[in-house]
């Protein structure tokens, strides 16, 4: 049996398309949780609240936390925070803790917030649905903090890279 060619050619053209990397986090009842995503974006700033998308892998071992405690954070990686990535992903080892890889601090709603951030957003879960394999989990924003500016740790062509200032921008 081949593979579909409009799911390969899906899943080429997605690796192509830059995202920043995103670290999101929860902490509560159904413990501290944590997982690497790309799939974040801005859905509404017009609404009662400001209100944004992750997409969670219906099999990662953070979806259940995130989904019972209600609340989390979206920490938006700065361009030497790879390895903060690598652990929220799998990828190192080493660490006894994912959260060994940063210095954290508890936000308005007890949800880690990752110091040294882009940016972080702090949320409710407005709605959360299953599409095909993910979790669309829409929050409604409680919290922004700004870090320090900088350029984000961006994910494109199944690797990780920063983005470049162009004409002076």
């Amino acid at each position: 049996m081949s593979e579909d060619p409009l799911r390969q050619n899906f899943l080429e053209a997605m690796s192509r398309a830059a995202t920043t990397v995103n670290v999101v986090t929860t902490d509560g009842p159904a413990g501290r949780a944590g997982v690497t995503v790309s799939a974040m974006a801005s859905v509404s700033a017009d609404t009662e609240r400001p209100t944004l998308l992750v997409c969670l892998y219906h099999k990662v071992s953070a979806v259940d936390p995130i989904r019972e405690n209600g609340t989390f954070c979206v920490n938006v990686l700065r361009e030497d925070q790879a390895r903060i990535s690598d652990a929220f992903a799998g990828r190192v080892p080493d660490l006894a803790s994912r959260f060994d890889a940063g210095t954290w601090h508890d936000t308005s709603l007890g949800v880690p917030r990752l110091d040294g951030a882009i940016c972080s957003f702090v949320c409710r879960i407005d709605a959360a649905q299953l599409v095909g394999t993910h979790y669309v989990v829409f929050g409604a924003v409680e919290e922004v903090v700004l870090g320090a500016p900088g350029k984000p740790l961006v994910h494109a062509n199944r690797g990780y890279a920063a983005p470049l200032a162009l004409d002076g921008h």
